[in-house]
């Protein structure tokens, strides 16, 4: 089964009222590849998601950055799965690698958040990453990536993994998956990389074979942003 390519844009903690107006504007005019051909998702700070999602074209859609664990109430400061899908915001990135080093989320709470969003009806990024530390040590992504997929799972409604490590996506997915979950989540589930990500190198990247899109950072509040979408024409011409 065909997976179609995925482009998010993680807009982080930056950003004013008219500089997001004007990345907006860019993304509106932007001529990219039809939406059966890529998915598109930005994901603007909390207070920017009300007006970034009058304002963007109709084919793109919004992620919130993150959300609290379990329904609201007493947690100041936090925004509810129910809060999300109250202002119509389909998607949110959970355990992004920045919260779990300086926050320190563990993957039993960022698992924890998963499952809740996913009961709630969001559509889920759920990210798996290590520190630099970790990379280069070689010893521990695989680990916290079965630890946090086996809490995270079940995950039928959740499309998306982040991954930092190009070599082991086709041994995640083609063993890991087949192994533990099984042959028709292995076929389908979209693993998409979480590195450096920019209009240069987005087409070689994009040209691997189990890189089902990107989770784009700082490259993605740049006019950049739109030749990495138009990288999905590789899988599409591949």
């Amino acid at each position: 089964m065909a997976r179609k390519f995925f482009v998010g844009g993680n807009w982080k903690c930056n950003g004013t009222t008219e500089e997001v107006k004007k990345i907006v504007s860019t993304l509106n005019e932007g001529q990219v590849p039809p939406p059966d051909v890529v998915e598109v998702v930005v994901s603007p700070p909390f207070v920017f998601l009300p007006l970034v999602k009058n304002l963007l074209r109709p084919d793109f859609h919004v992620a919130a950055q993150n959300c609290w664990v379990k329904k609201g109430g007493a947690f100041t400061g936090e925004v509810s799965a129910e809060m999300l899908v109250n202002l119509g915001i389909p998607w949110v990135i959970l355990g992004h690698s920045e919260r779990r080093l300086i926050l320190n989320e563990t993957n039993e709470f960022v698992g924890e958040k998963v499952a809740y969003a996913l009961s709630k009806g969001l559509k889920v990024i759920a990210c798996v990453g290590e520190t630099l530390e970790q990379r280069e040590s070689g010893t521990t992504v695989e680990n916290e990536f079965q630890i946090g997929l086996m809490l995270f799972w079940p995950m039928s409604l959740c499309g998306l993994l982040v991954l930092e490590r190009l070599q082991l996506q086709p041994r995640l997915r083609k063993k890991w998956f087949h192994a533990n979950i099984s042959p028709e989540v292995a076929a389908t589930i979209r693993i998409i990389y979480g590195g450096s990500v920019n209009g240069a190198n987005s087409k070689e990247l994009a040209a691997q074979p189990d890189v089902d899109g990107f989770l784009v950072g700082g490259a993605s509040l740049k006019p950049e942003f739109i030749d990495i979408i138009k990288s999905a024409e590789v899988k599409k011409s591949a």
